[in-house]
C-alpha cells in the first residue's frame, strides 16, 4: 500500500507549499498529491481553495491575481513557526520531483473556477518527461475526460458521496482509478467490483492507525493521507 502525502506533509506544515513537499519526501512517503488552480496571468500555482484567505495573509480570489502579487502573500499563516512560505508553481513542484522517484497526484481545481488548463498540465508533465509517474484526478470529471485525448498519465475520477455503480461509471468512460472519500469504502461490493475490474482505489484523507489497517486489509493502490510519518511507520511495521 503506498503513501501518498495529502498536499504534502500538510499534517505537520503548511499544505501546498515546497516545506511540505520536501519533507514528504524527506519522511519516506511513496508519492505527493497536490492541488492546481490557474492565475489572472495564466501560471499553474498550486492551492487548494479557489481563494486565499484560508491559507495565507492575503484574501481575494486566485484568479484574480497575477503570479507575482501571489507571491507577495505567505502561504504559512497557520504554521508560523516555519516563517515566510511563497505559494509554489506547478513547474517548481515538477522540479522537485524529477529526480526522485515518487508520484505526483495533481488534482485540478476545475469544479468552481471552469479553469482552461487540461492542455496546459498535460503538455507541461511530458516536458518533464513525467507521464509515467503522474496521476491526473479532478472532481470535475469532464475535466479528466479532456485529459483523455491530451495525455498518457494515469488518470482518476476523485468522488465525495456514494455514486451508484461506480466500477460501472469509472469503466464506461474508460477510467482506471478512482480516488474516493475514505468512507465511501463502506458501500457494498465497492471495494470487491474495483478488485474484480482492475479499478485501483486511493481512498482520502486517511489519517488514523484504523482506518490504515482497514485499507491495508482491503489491498488499496494507496492512501491519501495528511499524517506521513505515522502512515510510513504503519507500513514498515506491517
Amino acid at each position: 500500500m503506498k503513501i501518498i502525502a495529502h498536499r504534502g506533509y500538510s499534517g505537520k506544515y503548511p499544505e501546498n507549499t515546497m516545506l511540505a513537499f520536501e519533507k514528504a519526501i524527506e519522511y519516506g512517503a511513496d508519492g505527493i498529491e497536490l492541488d492546481i488552480q490557474l492565475t489572472s496571468d495564466g501560471e499553474i500555482v498550486v492551492i487548494h481553495d479557489e481563494t486565499i484567505d484560508r491559507t495565507s495573509d492575503g484574501s481575494g480570489w486566485v484568479k484574480d491575481y497575477t503570479y507575482a502579487q501571489l507571491c507577495e502573500y505567505n502561504f504559512a499563516t497557520n504554521f508560523p513557526q516555519y516563517g515566510f512560505q511563497k505559494i509554489p508553481s506547478l513547474q517548481e513542484v515538477l522540479r522537485l520531483l524529477k529526480p526522485t522517484n515518487l508520484i505526483l497526484n495533481i488534482e485540478l481545481k476545475t469544479g468552481i473556477v471552469f479553469y482552461d488548463m487540461e492542455e496546459r498540465i498535460a503538455a507541461m508533465v511530458k516536458e518533464y518527461d513525467m507521464e509515467q509517474r503522474v496521476i491526473f484526478s479532478s472532481f470535475n470529471h469532464s475535466s479528466i475526460l479532456k485529459l483523455k485525448n491530451l495525455t498518457d498519465c494515469e488518470l482518476a475520477f476523485l468522488y465525495e458521496d456514494g455514486i451508484l455503480d461506480i466500477v460501472g461509471y469509472a469503466k464506461k468512460y474508460g477510467i482506471s482509478s478512482l480516488h474516493p472519500a475514505l468512507y465511501n469504502l463502506q458501500y457494498p461490493n465497492v471495494i470487491k467490483d474495483c478488485h474484480e475490474n482492475g479499478i485501483l482505489l486511493r481512498p482520502w484523507t486517511v489519517n488514523n492507525p484504523t482506518h490504515m489497517r482497514m485499507c491495508k486489509q482491503a489491498e488499496v493502490e494507496a492512501i491519501i493521507t495528511n499524517c506521513v510519518e505515522t502512515a510510513v511507520g504503519f507500513e514498515e511495521t506491517k
